[in-house]
């Protein structure tokens, strides 16, 4: 649904909502089993949860295609993802509280590893620890490049950001990930012929950090993708006229929070600290974007049992939600990442709606399969918003 349509639509009110996207949630079946992650996990508080609430699937952005987290998030605030689009090194940068400038040129950095021929070995460098990861950044500051300013900033765990700041920069670039091993990462390519220059210094940039990362193991290398300026977007609590906050442990989902408007709330590492973040500032917002993020990565991992974990671990948190009694309680994730596909996939995603006005539907548990004879159907991501402020009593009738 536009955002132009449902703007005048909104009206104020004090109930509260509750967004918490577990990402990475969707799944595929083991071939031994026949069951998706979702399916094989012992989830009773969300089986219950569903039960009572009205559910279907969302599709992020189009049958087929691969959402990245950043337009999974922006579909689920209401956002289209086709037409308001950001690249991940505008997120990760907003998310460690960087203040990027209009025209700073921004991407999302990878610390890989590389073997003697140059091809990647491992494309997250084991997933070394933020610490290495701020060292190696600090070594990277070193680089200089004609006419720009170099901000090389550490994000968490492999990652990181990179900020070229000077004059006609431009972030139509193509990402040096193949997203593969064995192949050695891709050199920076212009989409557009302004980009030119600036794909040129990037490329320098590349050549200095293979460099002063050669002794370093097993971070010898970098990774660079998802390059952008600062886009312009509507405001999230102007269009829905209500104060929201975002509650997210890992710098991107903060990012992305912040992009649409939302105030960040501190908390710490973990989903405990993220619930006890959520008690602490309940009274003072209307709505709540909050953010789980162990299923994605032990699906990127492909280990399957791991997200079983990570989905049963999640549960055991729903009943510390539930006594916060927000009046709209949604359940959903920004993407799949069945551990089948070691990866992101096209494939829709549970979503659970739970209000005094939902109309709980016939499904009984909280998984693809079930959620997919819901009341809800299979509906776009941007259209989950409208049916959040419904729920909440929030959206005046249309029309005479």
């Amino acid at each position: 649904m536009e955002l132009e349509f449902i703007a005048p639509l909104v009206i104020p009110n004090t109930t509260k909502m509750v967004l918490l996207s577990l990402d990475g949630l969707g799944g595929l079946p083991r071939p031994e089993t026949g069951k998706s992650e979702l399916e094989t996990a012992r989830i009773p508080h969300l089986h219950a949860l569903a039960a009572r609430s009205a559910c279907g699937l969302i599709r992020h952005v189009g049958p087929g295609i691969i959402p990245g987290s950043g337009p999974g998030h922006l579909g689920l605030f209401g956002y289209d993802p086709i037409r308001f689009q950001v690249g991940r090194g505008v997120l990760e940068a907003l998310g460690i509280d960087f203040e990027l400038r209009p025209g700073d040129v921004a991407a999302r950095g990878n610390f890989c590893t590389v073997d003697s021929g140059g091809r990647i070995t491992d494309r997250r460098a084991g997933r070394i620890r933020t610490e290495l990861c701020a060292r190696l950044c600090q070594r990277l500051r070193a680089i200089r490049l004609d006419g720009v300013e170099v901000f090389v900033e550490p994000v968490k765990d492999h990652r990181f950001a990179l900020v070229l700041r000077g004059p006609g920069l431009s972030g139509k670039l193509g990402e040096t990930d193949p997203q593969a091993l064995g192949v050695p990462p891709l050199p920076v390519k212009a989409l557009h012929p302004e980009a030119e220059p600036t794909a040129s210094l990037v490329n320098r940039f590349i050549e200095s950090a293979c460099q002063l990362l050669a002794d370093s193991t097993p971070a010898n290398m970098v990774l660079l993708r998802g390059f952008d300026r600062l886009p312009e977007l509507p405001a999230f609590p102007e269009i829905f006229r209500m104060k929201s906050a975002g509650v997210a442990a890992y710098p991107m989902y903060r990012g992305l929070a912040r992009l649409v408007g939302m105030e960040i709330l501190k908390t710490g590492p973990s989903f405990a600290d993220e619930l006890a973040t959520l008690r602490q500032h309940r009274e003072a917002y209307d709505f709540f974007f909050l953010h789980y993020k162990d299923t994605d990565q032990a699906g990127e991992d492909g280990d399957f049992d791991a997200k079983v974990a990570a989905l049963e671990r999640l549960d055991s948190f729903i009943p510390e939600i539930l006594p916060l009694r927000p009046d709209v309680l949604v359940v959903t994730g920004d993407h799949s990442s069945p551990a089948l596909l070691k990866g992101h996939s096209w494939h829709p995603v549970p979503v659970l709606l739970s209000s005094a006005h939902c109309g709980a539907d016939a499904v009984r548990e909280f998984t693809e399969r079930a959620c997919a004879g819901g009341s809800l159907g299979v509906f776009p991501a941007h259209d989950l918003m409208p049916l959040i402020l419904a729920n909440a009593l929030r959206l005046t009738k249309f029309g005479a």
